[in-house]
């Protein structure tokens, strides 16, 4: 068996047993849901400090991380009650702040005794692990909430989820096939113009399809998917552009056959805070 053929074979069973993942997390509940989103956010954040260090910065990874865990309960403590209810503000949730506010001014006390060369960078970039990795997947708690009226759906997460990886499908096919102007070469040679258009087209298609089976306006979800193929692309460069700095390939392994965490949700990096702005602003 080649490597092609073995990689192949690698790379699907892997996607098979994350889909798999991500269906028990849908249909799990809330606590579920939340879960898999908090996996994501500690793993990607980790992630994104490796990079970091390969770039000869020297980011606080453990105060960062326990920022942005912090953080990510803060907004857990909105999106489920202490009964399985959604509600919209408890004590939890004011405690959880309280301990981000301490966590993030933190930093820069730290950086004071930890005589590095480069604070300033450390500093930006132990923050910058917070905002680029754990509000994206804070804020991912509340989309499926604002595309169901309030009530958690499954289906909701995971028609969000399916836009973006026809995004990601098509703009593969089409750019594959007929695939001729580059879209920013210097980061990703092999992204074209013709294969973000096909992409956009097959998140437009998904959205239609998801707006038919969860209900709701079609207009919003057809919305919805425009944002989100736009910024799922820009979110899979903007990790690119971080990769090409580190001199890797992945940004893990954790996923055999996809690479790491960022690798394989990077479109929600980005994609997540443009799509909450767009419904709050659309469900206004």
């Amino acid at each position: 068996m080649g490597d092609k053929s073995r990689n192949l074979i690698v790379r699907t069973l892997s996607g098979i047993v994350l889909l798999a993942v991500v269906l028990a997390a849908a249909y799990g509940g809330p606590y579920a849901y939340g879960g898999f989103l908090l996996l994501i956010l500690v793993v990607g954040m980790w992630e994104f400090y490796k990079l970091a260090h390969a770039t000869k910065s020297s980011p606080q990874a453990g105060v960062g991380i326990a920022a942005g865990i912090v953080l990510f309960l803060s907004g857990f403590s909105l999106f489920v009650g202490d009964e399985g209810g959604f509600m919209l503000g408890n004590e939890h949730f004011i405690g959880s702040i309280l301990y981000f506010m301490l966590l993030v001014p933190l930093t820069f006390v730290i950086e004071l005794f930890r005589k590095g060369e480069t604070p300033l960078r450390n500093v930006a970039v132990t923050l910058a692990g917070i905002w680029y990795v754990a509000l994206p997947m804070t804020l991912m708690l509340f989309i499926p909430l604002m595309l169901n009226g309030g009530v958690w759906r499954a289906e909701a997460f995971l028609f969000y989820l399916f836009i973006v990886w026809a995004n990601d499908v098509c703009a593969y096919l089409v750019g594959m096939t007929i695939g001729r102007h580059r879209l920013c070469e210097r980061i990703s040679p092999k992204k074209s113009w013709e294969g973000f258009f096909g992409g956009v087209a097959g998140a437009l298609g998904m959205g239609a399809i998801g707006a038919s089976v969860v209900g709701g306006s079609c207009g919003l979800w057809l919305g919805l998917a425009a944002i989100v193929a736009v910024s799922g692309v820009l979110g899979d460069l903007v990790e690119s552009m971080f990769k090409r700095e580190a001199g890797v390939k992945d940004s893990g392994n954790i996923l055999p056959g996809h690479g790491g965490m960022l690798d394989r949700f990077d479109a929600l990096m980005i994609s997540s805070p443009m799509a909450f702005v767009y419904l709050v602003m659309a469900l206004l």
